[in-house]
């Protein structure tokens, strides 16, 4: 909602205050200049990048686009699931976790915490950085090397939108300059007719320039701006883990090792150490009551007797 605030404030101050000064919205149609700009910039968008990247810039954009208040559960889940995990190594052993991490989506667990297990790439930074803690043999230093490796190359993958949006809005004035260009041309072959008419043409090659310089300042530098705070965002998602998993591997207790990760989070999302206590304090305690219930409804499951060899 915000961004859609945002979008609204800028053409309802752009194009108001054209109007204001005795302009008129008309003479800003000109739909051989917008066809130029638009398309110079969308084929150069699509000549300078894979097609991976073109999918990564939709995606990435749609998720800007979302409310982020439909992700604010996202981070108690998260810290939750990072504590019932260390709780199931701390008393069953590192071996818990193969029921988990080959397969999440089909893990009891991960279930519990459906806003995590849709995050493709969280889930997935999880469930191999667990499979590596199984197979041992490794330091909490070269532990935490790996993981800082894997996350600068995540980030530098995940950035590639934003930067080509960044490159195609440097472009945009230069490419209204070419669509004026074009006009002020076709304004020259117009030279020897009558005056308003040759101001028409001016008026509509100049249009080239306003779009161009429009584009650029208010819709792609700003689409290029959110998109790279989200990816900050999922990047913040991902140091988080690499605290939880660390101190986990330095020997700290689940409770400190969450902790750790919490720290990571940024301001506007972090908990309070009290407020997470309380999260893993309930999550806990919901577990062992489901696991009670289980094991209560199994006790009352009447045996079917068996059939004895004299009885047949």
């Amino acid at each position: 909602m915000q961004k859609f605030i945002g979008l609204a404030l800028v053409l309802l101050c752009v194009f108001g205050g054209f109007v204001l000064a005795k302009g008129r919205l008309i003479a800003l149609w000109q739909p051989a200049e917008l066809l130029i700009i638009i398309g110079a910039g969308v084929g150069a968008l699509v000549i300078g990048n894979s097609r991976s990247v073109l999918k990564a810039t939709w995606r990435q954009l749609r998720a800007v686009l979302k409310n982020p208040g439909a992700d604010a559960e996202l981070y108690p889940q998260l810290l939750k699931l990072l504590h019932r995990l260390l709780e199931e190594i701390r008393t069953r052993g590192l071996k818990v976790l193969d029921e988990h991490v080959d397969n999440p989506a089909a893990s009891p667990l991960f279930q519990q915490y459906p806003l995590v297990l849709a995050n493709g790439l969280l889930i997935s930074f999880i469930a191999d950085n667990l499979r590596m803690l199984t197979m041992g043999k490794i330091g909490p230093r070269d532990f935490e090397a790996l993981l800082e490796q894997e996350i600068d190359a995540i980030e530098q993958d995940l950035l590639k939108p934003s930067r080509s949006l960044h490159k195609v809005a440097d472009a945009m004035p230069g490419f209204g300059i070419l669509a004026a260009v074009g006009g002020i041309i076709i304004t020259m072959q117009y030279i020897d007719g009558p005056l308003v008419g040759i101001g028409a043409h001016v008026a509509a090659a100049l249009v080239g320039t306003f779009i161009g310089i429009f584009c650029c300042y208010c819709l792609l530098e700003p689409a290029s701006s959110a998109v790279a705070e989200w990816v900050g965002r999922q990047m913040t998602l991902l140091e988080c883990v690499k605290a939880v998993l660390t101190a986990h591997s330095s020997g700290k207790t689940p409770l400190l090792s969450v902790d750790a990760g919490r720290k990571m989070l940024e301001i506007d999302v972090k908990p309070s150490f009290a407020t997470l206590e309380g999260w893993v304090t309930a999550d806990d305690g919901r577990s062992h009551q489901a696991g009670t219930s289980a094991e209560a409804a199994d006790d009352n499951v009447t045996p079917i007797p068996q059939r004895r060899v004299s009885d047949a």
